[in-house]
């Protein structure tokens, strides 16, 4: 089971946002699309970090509301970006996820993005399997 097997299944599209948008930006965005993360990228393409709903929470606590909506995302995005290759298997990137507290990891292959994958896709990714898996060692109880 690896990321690429996660991405198959979910697809790839990735939400992501240039690093000098405004917080405001990224709030609608985030909204809009109901998501809890957004990639955060340079102008070449490339990844910068993460700016997720918790990061922008503490950037309201920090610095509190005022003109809040007019900060930078890289103000308050996580950088630099954790990242898993999709050749990672699904445990080891929610292990990784589990020990640095994030939610959301980008997907690269030869440094280019491919795709996001979040902890609640690797644990229906997860759970599917072994559903499968019961389902299959049901079966062939029953045929013997």
């Amino acid at each position: 089971m690896t990321i690429a097997a996660v991405l198959s299944d979910k697809g790839r599209e990735i939400a992501t946002i240039l690093q000098g948008a405004s917080l405001g930006d990224a709030a609608s965005e985030l909204a809009r699309r109901r998501i809890g993360a957004l990639v955060v990228v340079d102008e070449a393409g490339a990844v910068a970090g993460v700016l997720s709903e918790r990061d922008i929470v503490t950037c309201l606590a920090e610095h509190g509301d005022s003109r809040l909506s007019e900060r930078r995302v890289s103000d308050a995005m996580t950088a630099p970006a954790i990242t898993v290759q999709p050749s990672a298997p699904v445990l080891t990137a929610l292990a990784l996820m589990t020990a640095r507290r994030i939610r959301h990891l980008p997907v690269l292959q030869d440094g280019r993005l491919i795709g996001l994958v979040s902890i609640g896709d690797l644990v229906k990714y997860r759970l599917d399997r072994i559903e499968r898996e019961a389902e299959a060692m049901r079966a062939y109880i029953q045929s013997a």
